[in-house]
């Protein structure tokens, strides 16, 4: 894209966002107090098992939803209070979204070049930025010189770029993508990932990966896993960091939490740089017990 067609990447900022589905039998929290930051230009995935709530973070993050409480602000919007109306004009322009599965994202029957050219269509409506030619965003993203051939024409992880690239149609400062290597072989996800890396370093564009895969996570630089609904563990530089909530609450990687499982009691000693946890409390097994209500022992284990 060219320069004037897009600018530095959208930070975003969630406070305490929350979600909850109403069903006939009970409410489901999705969502309970999200407080993440991710910078300007910065590429992040979204690491979690199915249920944990990082597709609905990606959908409230890409306007698709709205949260049920808390604020969300992408770039100088504040997305938890645009109407309906205008969050469709942000859709597309500001925040681009790349569906789980690529045959989601494209048109089987017409060309990719046609596919991008109708996503800037859409978009031109309500947008004045002069965008780039297909054909060069399909470059882009590794793929020059496909513009005529259509989805079914391609390799798997072809496709996931040239999904890649409808989603880059319009120019976005965001882009939102949903388990892009899922379905792929280690060649492929590499090439998706390529795909990622040079989309970020050629324009500075904000890159949001939901993913399973651990691997995706440390190529990326930030990993930040969502488990519960809440944010939990963060890794940066291949190394895990727990991470203070905004209420408060602090979630321990999963290998902690299984020698020490919910229940457990800690006296907590801290200096300006580090924090000491020592067991005084193991939960109780006898069911009949308040959860959490174990004994104090005689030792102490140190977790620092």
């Amino acid at each position: 894209m060219s320069a004037g067609a897009q600018g530095a990447g959208a930070s975003v900022a969630c406070h305490r966002l929350m979600h909850i589905y109403p069903t006939a039998a009970s409410d489901v929290i999705a969502l309970s107090g999200v407080d993440l930051r991710i910078e300007s230009g910065e590429m992040l995935a979204l690491v979690g098992p199915s249920g944990s709530g990082k597709s609905t973070l990606v959908s409230i993050l890409g306007g698709l939803m709205r949260p049920s409480a808390g604020r969300l602000f992408v770039g100088d919007h504040e997305l938890s209070r645009l109407s309906t109306g205008q969050l469709a004009a942000l859709r597309g322009t500001l925040i681009g979204t790349v569906l789980q599965g690529a045959e989601r994202n494209l048109l089987p029957y017409a060309s990719l070049s046609r596919n991008i050219w109708l996503a800037q269509r859409s978009a031109v409506r309500v947008s004045d930025r002069r965008l780039d030619p297909p054909e060069r965003i399909l470059e882009l993203v590794g793929l020059g010189g496909a513009g005529q051939r259509r989805s079914g024409e391609l390799s798997p992880a072809q496709r996931q770029r040239a999904a890649l690239a409808q989603g880059l149609a319009a120019g976005p400062r965001l882009l939102l993508v949903d388990e892009p290597t899922s379905q792929l072989d280690h060649a492929g996800r590499d090439e998706v990932l390529d795909a990622l890396e040079t989309i970020n370093a050629a324009h500075g564009t904000t890159v949001v990966v939901v993913t399973h895969d651990t691997e995706v996570g440390a190529r990326l630089g930030r990993a930040v896993t969502i488990r519960d609904g809440r944010v939990g563990a963060e890794g940066r530089g291949g190394q895990d960091f727990a991470v203070v909530a905004g209420d408060g609450t602090i979630q321990l990687p999963p290998e902690t939490l299984a020698t020490f499982p919910s229940g457990t009691l800690f006296t907590v000693d801290h200096t300006e740089e580090t924090v000491t946890l020592r067991v005084r409390g193991r939960p109780t097994t006898d069911s009949d017990g308040p959860s959490g209500a174990g004994a104090p022992g005689p030792a102490a284990d140190d977790l620092a």
